[in-house]
């Protein structure tokens, strides 16, 4: 007797979840660098 075996899928599944958290992690990381940036320009200039 034969086993029936699911067919393989012909491609790849996608993983959108994992590139919109790379997308998301990636935008706040960018945020972060804007943000610590401008904390810097505020110190400089109200030193002066």
């Amino acid at each position: 007797m034969t086993t029936h075996r699911a067919p393989e899928p012909a491609a790849r599944p996608r993983r959108p979840v994992g590139r919109a958290a790379t997308a998301g992690l990636a935008l706040a990381a960018l945020a972060g660098v804007g943000w610590i940036a401008g904390m810097i320009y505020t110190v400089v200039v109200w030193a002066r």
